[in-house]
């Protein structure tokens, strides 16, 4: 009896620590009901997206968009804090900085899988509770419904490390009102709670602790249209009263938002900041003078292109500069000032806006040939 006992215990010991294992997954793919769910599962690295991540989420979405028995995907962050703040930008880095092909493959995967999202057939919904910036936004913002929550904090800071806002921002971010996304892209402004919906980034805001109930309800749905899930949503966004009397931040701010961020070269823009001299022009010259110019220069261009592109063409535009990227000084030197040595004093090469020539950004968008990104 005694032996029996020990032989379950072992038994029961093994089926925790296979459980356990698997909980260590960096992503977690399930299905219940009808809906295919993606945990993103870093919690300690803020849910951060890395290669292998990419690689198993990318083939999944493929899988239960032919599924007939998945009639929705949704993908979550673990942990509580962070929906995902991001590529993995240190292991870019590295591979970057030896020549790696890994800095190609992530950025190629990365991409592949925000395609994969942007034309999924099925409803996809992003649960984008905590922080929900860069790589985070660009598996979530070309999906059907982005549910935010008062624990959201989104941003694009990629100026301030020497990329630019990718992932598809050269699509989604021209196509906010007015000029919200050359403001947000250029200089990497955050955004919280309620704002990320008033900007047009969510589609849905809701309580935080209401999400496990809200997921429940979408596993619940009977074989959903789109339209059955909307409605859902919808009724968890309409009986959320969390912040609803404030008004959107950038409110206040719009009308100069529009005039100053709409002209068509850095220089220009910087020139109506100092030109305005109001105490939030001079706040977004002073964002601004952080920021790599090159940056700042492939950013602009890249909205002002996107504003009528697809997103694959997008996407494609974005490949090219993400390897252009690889190449030059200011990404390394952003994330060694900013992530690794956190002096936040990056010294950038060239470092005045005049200095980055027109010829150089336009060597930036050219071709790769058989090297492009294939969608």
């Amino acid at each position: 009896r005694l032996k029996a006992l020990n032989r379950l215990q072992v038994i029961l010991q093994h089926l925790k620590m296979s459980k356990q294992t698997d909980s260590t997954a960096e992503v977690l793919l399930e299905k219940k009901g009808g809906a295919g769910i993606i945990t993103l599962n870093r919690p300690k690295a803020l849910n951060a997206l890395n290669l292998s991540m990419i690689q198993q989420i990318y083939p999944q979405i493929k899988a239960w968009e032919k599924d007939p028995e998945t009639f929705l995907i949704i993908i979550k962050g673990a942990g509580g804090k962070a929906f995902c703040a991001g590529g993995d930008i240190r292991a870019i880095t590295e591979a970057g900085k030896v020549g790696d092909k890994m800095s190609q493959d992530f950025f190629r995967g990365e991409y592949r899988l925000n395609n994969a999202v942007g034309t999924c057939k099925k409803p996809y919904v992003a649960l984008i509770d905590g922080i929900t910036m860069g790589g985070g936004v660009g598996v979530s913002i070309h999906g059907h419904f982005r549910v935010a929550t008062e624990k959201t904090l989104f941003a694009m800071p990629e100026t301030a490390i020497g990329l630019f806002p990718d992932v598809g921002g050269g699509y989604f971010l021209p196509r906010l009102s007015g000029k919200i996304g050359y403001y947000l892209a250029l200089t990497g402004c955050r955004l919280k709670g309620r704002d990320v919906l008033k900007a047009g980034i969510a589609t849905h805001f809701v309580e935080s602790e209401k999400l496990p109930a809200l997921e429940k309800d979408l596993i619940a749905l009977k074989s959903p249209s789109k339209e059955k899930i909307a409605d859902l949503l919808n009724s968890y966004h309409m009986k959320c009263t969390v912040d609803q009397e404030k008004e959107f931040v950038l409110d206040e701010h719009m009308e100069k938002i529009n005039s100053l961020f709409s002209a068509n070269s850095m220089e220009e823009i910087v020139k109506k900041l100092k030109q305005d001299g109001s105490p939030f022009a001079l706040k977004q010259l002073e964002t601004l003078n952080k920021m790599s110019p090159t940056s700042l220069k492939l950013t602009l261009r890249q909205l002002r292109e996107g504003a009528s592109m697809s997103l694959q063409d997008v996407l494609r535009m974005e490949y090219r500069l993400s390897q252009a990227c690889m190449k030059g000084h200011d990404f390394y030197e952003g994330v060694r000032a900013v992530l690794i040595d956190k002096d936040q004093s990056p010294k950038w090469k060239p470092a005045a806006l005049e200095e980055v020539s027109d010829e150089f950004v336009d060597n930036c968008f050219k071709p790769l040939g058989n090297d492009d990104l294939k969608l």
